[in-house]
This record gives C-alpha cells, sequence and structure tokens, in this order.
C-alpha cells in the first residue's frame, strides 16, 4: 500500500473526547523527554532556549490538556473552523498565563488541536479517513483563508522566505507528518527495536532534514537553515540511532545547534503530532 492511499484509508483507535485530550497532552510530554534532539529543549537541558526548560513545557503540555478534550468534543459536533479558532485562542490564553508569557506550544495548539478535532470528528461518524485527510477535506479552505498570525515567529518568517509555515502544512493534510515521520518513525524502530526515545530522535532528525522548519528560518535565517538539515542529515546518513556511538554525535550536533541559537521547533511540533496520529491510526 503507498503512502498516499494510506494517508486515505487507515481505520482510527476511537477515543472519547478526554482520552484524547491526555493523548495529546502525553504526546507533548514525549517529545520533551528526549535527548539530545538538536537545540531543543529536554528533560536533560534547556537546548537554544533561554526562557523554558522541561518542566515549564510540561507546565504547558498539562495546561492544555482541556483545550484539547474540548477540541475533540467539537470536532465531534461537527464544529467548523470559527468554533476551534476561539478553542484556540483560549487556550493559547492560557498557555500564556501558566508560562507567565512564554510562548511553550502555540504551534501545537494549532496542529495537535485539529488533529484532536478530527479525530473526534471520525469517532462520532465512523469514518475510515485518516486525521490528516479530514483536517484537510473539512477545515483546508478556512485554515486558509482565516486571520494569518502577526505575532508568531514562524509566521513572520514564513511570510519573509516565502515558506509555506503551519497553515499551509496543516491544509494540506499533514503531508510532513504523513509522509515523511511516520515512515521514519517505523523504520527507526527496526534499528532500535528496544529503545522509543531513540525512534523518537530518529523521527526528529528526518524531519529536520526535510521539513523548511520556519522557527529555524526565524532563527537563523535560509543559511541557519541549510546548516540544520545538513547536519541532520548527515547523521541519518552515517547510520543515525543504528550505528555505534550514535548518542555522542548527536550530541555533538545539539550543541552545534545551541552554539547557533538554533531551535528547530516546528519539527518538534511535527514529532508530537505524528505520535498522537500513531497511537491511532497504526
Amino acid at each position: 500500500m503507498n503512502v498516499a492511499l494510506r494517508r486515505q484509508s487507515l481505520p482510527g483507535r476511537a477515543l472519547d473526547a478526554e482520552q484524547l485530550g491526555h493523548l495529546a497532552s502525553h504526546c507533548l510530554k514525549l517529545e520533551v523527554e528526549t535527548y539530545p534532539k538538536p537545540g531543543l529543549v529536554s528533560h536533560v537541558d534547556n537546548g537554544a532556549h533561554r526562557d523554558m526548560d522541561a518542566g515549564l513545557l510540561c507546565l504547558s503540555a498539562d495546561t492544555l490538556t482541556p483545550f484539547f478534550r474540548e477540541l475533540a468534543a467539537a470536532g465531534a459536533e461537527g464544529a467548523g473552523m470559527n468554533r476551534l479558532r476561539a478553542i484556540g485562542v483560549a487556550a493559547e490564553r492560557a498557555m500564556l498565563a501558566a508560562t507567565c508569557g512564554v510562548n511553550t506550544h502555540r504551534g501545537a495548539i494549532f496542529g495537535l488541536g485539529l488533529l484532536c478535532a478530527a479525530a473526534g470528528y471520525r469517532n462520532a461518524v465512523g469514518i475510515r479517513k485518516s486525521l490528516g485527510r479530514l483536517v484537510s477535506e473539512r477545515w483546508g479552505e478556512d485554515i486558509l483563508s482565516g486571520p494569518v498570525s502577526l505575532r508568531s515567529h514562524g509566521a513572520v518568517a514564513a511570510r519573509r522566505y516565502g515558506a509555506g509555515g503551519a497553515r499551509a502544512e496543516a491544509a494540506d493534510g499533514f503531508p510532513s507528518v504523513y509522509d515523511i515521520a511516520l515512515p521514519a518513525l517505523h523504520a527507526a524502530r527496526k534499528l532500535a527495536p528496544q529503545d522509543e526515545e531513540a525512534v523518537r530522535l530518529q523521527t526528529c532528525m528526518r524531519l529536520i532534514t526535510e521539513v523548511n522548519d520556519t522557527n529555524l528560518l526565524h532563527r537563523g535565517g535560509p543559511e541557519g537553515l541549510r546548516f540544520a538539515q545538513a547536519s541532520a542529515s548527515t547523521f541519518l546518513a552515517a547510520g543515525g540511532v543504528g550505528s555505534p556511538g550514535w548518542r555522542r554525535r548527536a550530541a555533538d550536533l545539539h550543541h552545534a545547534f545551541v552554539a547557533r541559537n538554533l531551535s528547530p521547533g516546528g519539527s518538534a511540533d511535527l514529532l508530537a503530532m505524528t505520535l498522537f496520529v500513531i497511537r491511532l491510526e497504526v
């Protein structure tokens, strides 16, 4: 079965709205509990970030749980994009209040929130379609035509450098999740069958290699993005987590990202979304 067909027809494992909310939050925490993702916050250190740590990210994830639940329930009720957007705005306010103004998960609220809504809708109608396809079909046009954020670093970078960003990714059904990350995760499980942290790291490296991460563009411009993609590609070409000494090489890469103030936050969000999707569709 090819990737395009898988994106259309995978069955889901039905969870209610409460369970979906907790699953989304759990996936955010699993992303934090992955080291050494280059430049990113983890349970070991703060990466290239001076304003957040693992504890703050976990607090943020817990704060968002009821909003993910609400998005799943709204999806089950057939809500349109205006209602989903209102819940997302409330979630962002709660996040900023909990973190004293630090943007920990704005991108995840958008991406994971839409996937929660799609999961809720799919459970309610009993349809056999992937979450990504449902997001694209039900809300894709409204995502692209809706108000553009003027504040997020990713949106600013997308406008400056012509990158598609999170809106285009969602409207197209999350191709970075389905066409890049999920195949990478399955392959990584063959390389490291007893080490889920290594599997997550390998998946993140693949995303960094192939995604035009607007967070990298914001922090480092096109040169920073090229450095990040080439470095992650070199790591994978050397065998990734299936090669001896991979943890040391990954840590060296992490420190190189930190020295350049690079943090692939978009890839981190996509990793969390991938962990959510694989729990429900594979």
